[in-house]
This record gives C-alpha cells, sequence and structure tokens, in this order.
C-alpha cells in the first residue's frame, strides 16, 4: 500500500494550521515550545488548560472512529497531518499523551462498552489525565517479573500494593493504569491484571519525584499501598496480552511527530556548527550528514509502516532507530560547541544554579532514549524472536530443571 497525502488532506492540514495559529495567543503563547523531553515541569497549569482547549474543538482522540466521544473523525493520513502541524508550531508539549494514545485505545481494543463510555470522554474533553503503572525497581525491561499486587477485598474491589517507577507526569495524573499480579503464587506474564486505579487516594498512594541529570523531576516512584481498584480490563488474568497490545500503540502516529521535533533540534545544531565554525570541520560536517540523512530514512519507515507494510517488530525497529539516532544528536549538538558546551548559560543565579541551554538539556536528556520505552537490549530480543524466529535464551533467574521445561 503506497501512503501520500491527497487533496482533502491538504484541506485538513491548512484547518489544522488555522486552528493552531488562532489558538496558541494570549494565555497559551507562553506555552509554545515548553513541555517536550526533559523540560516537562514547565508550564504545568497551561499546558493542562491547553488540554481542555484542544477538547474543546475535538482535537483529542482523532483516530478513534465514529466521533462518539466527543472526538473529530479523522483519516490516518488526517491524522499524521495534524501530528506532524502541531509539532511544527512547536506547540505545549502534552500532558494527555498516555490517555489518548496508549489508554484509549487499548480500552477501544480490550476494554468493555461501560469502560468505553465510561474513560474515553473525559480524555476526550482534556480533563482527566492518566499515568502509566508498568516498571518497577526490579522489573523494568523484563516487565514480567513485577510484584506489585492486587487482592480482593470484602467488596469486591481490588487492594493494590507494590511500587512503581519511572512513572511519567504521576504527579499531575487523575488516574494510572497499573499492571499488578492478581494470582497469588503466579509468575512471570502469567497470573497478570490490567487495573484502573484513580491516584486520588490520600495514605494509599504516595508520589516522590526522582531528580534527574537534566535537573527536573517529570518522573516518579508511586508508592501504592492498599489503593482501590474498581476496573480491569480484558479479564482478571489477561493483564500481559492487554498490556503487550497497549505496547503496540506506543509506536506509530506519534512517531512521526517526534520526528518534526527531531528536525527542529538538528537544525538548532546546524546553526550552531555554523556560528562556531564547526561545520568547516569535514568530520563533523560527515555526521551533520548523516544525521540528515537517516532522519530522513525513519520518516519513510514509520510512513511505509502506516500505510499497510505493517509487521511484527515493526515498533521495536522504529524504536531502535530514533533511541541511538537522538543520543547522537545530543553528542553532536555538544561537540560543536567545543569547551563552551561545559559551562551555564549567562543568566546562571544562585536560585536557579542547575540552569542549562535547551541543547544541554538535549545532551543529557538524550542519554536515557536507548533504555526508556523499552531498552535496545529487549527491541532486539523481540526482533530475533518474533520476527527471525530465532530461539529464546531460558530466563537466567529460573532453576535449571525449569529453564529446560
Amino acid at each position: 500500500m503506497e501512503f501520500g497525502f491527497g487533496a482533502e488532506d491538504a484541506g485538513f492540514r491548512q484547518e489544522a494550521r488555522q486552528w493552531l495559529t488562532e489558538h496558541l495567543v494570549g494565555r497559551f503563547a507562553g506555552a509554545v515550545g515548553r513541555g517536550g523531553p526533559g523540560s516537562e515541569h514547565e508550564g504545568a497549569a497551561e499546558r493542562r488548560a491547553w488540554e481542555r482547549e484542544l477538547g474543546s474543538d475535538g482535537w483529542i482522540g482523532l483516530g478513534w472512529g465514529d466521533g462518539t466521544y466527543g472526538n473529530r473523525v479523522a483519516t490516518l493520513t488526517q491524522q499524521v497531518v495534524w501530528a506532524e502541524e502541531y509539532a511544527r508550531v512547536r506547540a505545549p508539549g502534552r500532558y494527555g499523551h498516555i490517555g489518548e494514545n496508549l489508554l484509549a485505545p487499548t480500552l477501544l481494543a480490550y476494554g468493555s462498552q461501560e469502560q468505553q463510555r465510561r474513560f474515553l470522554p473525559p480524555i476526550a474533553r482534556g480533563e482527566e489525565l492518566w499515568c502509566q503503572g508498568y516498571s518497577e525497581p526490579g522489573a523494568g525491561s523484563d516487565l514480567a517479573s513485577l510484584r506489585t499486587a492486587a487482592e480482593r477485598d470484602g467488596d469486591g474491589r481490588w487492594r493494590v500494593t507494590g511500587q512503581k517507577v519511572w512513572t511519567s507526569l504521576a504527579h499531575e495524573a487523575d488516574w494510572c493504569f497499573v499492571l499488578a499480579r492478581t494470582e497469588a503464587g503466579s509468575v512471570r506474564h502469567r497470573g497478570l491484571s490490567f487495573l484502573l486505579v484513580p491516584m486520588d487516594q490520600p495514605g494509599r498512594i504516595e508520589v516522590r519525584p526522582i531528580r534527574q541529570l537534566t535537573g527536573t523531576s517529570e518522573f516518579n516512584e508511586v508508592f501504592f499501598d492498599g489503593a482501590v481498584a474498581e476496573e480491569v480490563v480484558g479479564g482478571e488474568g489477561a493483564g500481559w496480552r492487554v498490556a503487550m497490545g497497549l505496547l503496540g500503540y506506543e509506536r506509530g502516529v506519534s512517531t512521526l511527530a517526534q520526528q518534526i521535533g527531531f528536525e527542529e533540534e538538528l537544525r538548532a545544531v546546524v546553526r550552531t556548527a555554523v556560528r562556531t565554525g564547526a561545520a568547516d570541520d569535514p568530520v563533523l560536517a560527515e555526521r551533520i550528514v548523516r544525521l540528515w540523512a537517516e532522519l530522513r530514512t525513519m520518516r519513510c519507515n514509520a510512513l511505509r509502516t502506516l500505510g499497510g507494510a505493517e509487521a511484527e517488530g515493526a515498533p521495536s525497529v522504529a524504536k531502535l532507530l530514533w533511541g541511538g539516532w537522538h543520543q547522537r544528536l545530543g553528542e553532536l549538538a555538544m561537540r560543536v560547541r567545543g569547551a563552551a558546551a561545559a559551562v551555564g548559560p549567562e543568566d546562571w543565579s544562585a536560585e536557579a544554579p542547575y540552569a542549562l541551554d535547551e541543547q544541554q538539556r538535549l545532551f543529557l536528556f538524550s542519554r536515557a532514549d536507548t533504555v526508556y520505552g523499552g531498552s535496545d537490549e529487549i527491541q532486539r530480543t523481540i526482533i530475533a524472536e518474533r520476527v527471525l524466529g530465532l530461539p529464546k535464551d531460558p530466563p537466567k533467574h529460573l532453576p535449571e530443571e525449569a529453564q529446560a521445561s
């Protein structure tokens, strides 16, 4: 299938561009360019209000189907158009990304009609924000080893106890979808359930920020101590299937929007290289050209995948491509500045002793690109086993007799 844009897409692009131009003014003008990777803490109040602004005109949930939940109806190419235009004007980093692009497609695929009617409209209106309760201190890339557990209480509700880590925007979220072990004594991917947990439970849920290399703390640890959950998606014990289905939605249209941001970051590095004279160095110039060519290749691959060439392993390929690319861009951003890259901005003060400019933040934040969202090692394992059909390695923590079976 050939993926391309038609005349209707051009009209939709103009509509999207005009709407963004008319609405990124006044209160929201100051939020432009804020809330990206490494700066998710910026403009919190304005960006939360921006979610409601988007929802009021149906711009949340373009790919959800017939508009039942208050969303606009848009084709796949129009979804790409919106994502590209949004990124091109550097509109505020989305607070509702996890709810719109991860939970909502999961509910449409695995949730009951009651769950869809309850949770999708508030997401579409920009009113309820979500976070993801997957990773744990001992279960990051090896998610199947998670230990957070949930038991039924006397009223038939789930009581969740355990710890999650690297939970993006948990300090702002209204809800968390939590992968928990609901069958006592179960191991690995068996006995897990996908629970929907309200975050406003004082004394039962505690959120602690994690300070990062960038000096910011948009990631969090979340501690559950008997937190109540009444909703399970896909049925009890089906958590692994639902969780893996959700991860398949993590890539896709949003990848193309991400690449628009990457393109702007590359332009900034090129401008710096020209200003410092680093562009005259043939080695650095070759690296710039290579990064540009790789970015174009990633776009072609993403469009090909959206155009119907989807195959198992494609999301893992995409993650491998952009994770390594973004790290190399961060490294080049420092290289073209020379020794000045280690110096803080001129407006340094005792009140802000760890201030960073955008390219310094890019370098530090991109150190995590090959780890979060599924490490490179895990992505290569998925490709090896599911695409190439190579044999699985037995889990090293199991006894020899269990490995043999």
